[in-house]
């Protein structure tokens, strides 16, 4: 460190090496090219389960919702067939939010 508390150039490429150190170790290093298919596959079945869970979290969430209003209000079906495209569309909505965000990255 300097006279003023700010770290010098030999204190800069120590912790630059430490921290891709500690990259490669966790796997965030994108240059590592021997992983790079593997973490590939690995985050495109991620991305796939998520819309996956993002499209029945919305459906359940509507039927429930439906079905309390149907208990609530003793209108048999009427509540959850409403509900269902709704949580159908709130589904896609988010399926396709997420997916825009992964194509900017």
């Amino acid at each position: 460190m300097g006279n003023d508390g700010a770290p010098g150039p030999k204190d800069r490429t120590d912790f630059d090496q430490r921290l891709a150190a500690a990259r490669h170790r966790a796997g965030l290093d994108k240059s590592n090219s021997v992983g790079e298919p593997q973490a590939e596959g690995r985050n495109s079945f991620s991305l796939a389960m998520r819309l996956g869970a993002e499209m029945v979290a919305a459906l359940v969430v509507a039927v429930a919702i439906g079905y309390g209003l149907d208990r609530l209000f003793h209108t048999s079906p009427w509540f959850m067939i409403g509900f269902v495209p709704i949580g159908a569309i709130a589904g896609f909505r988010n399926v396709v939010r997420t997916m825009g965000t992964t194509q900017k990255d």
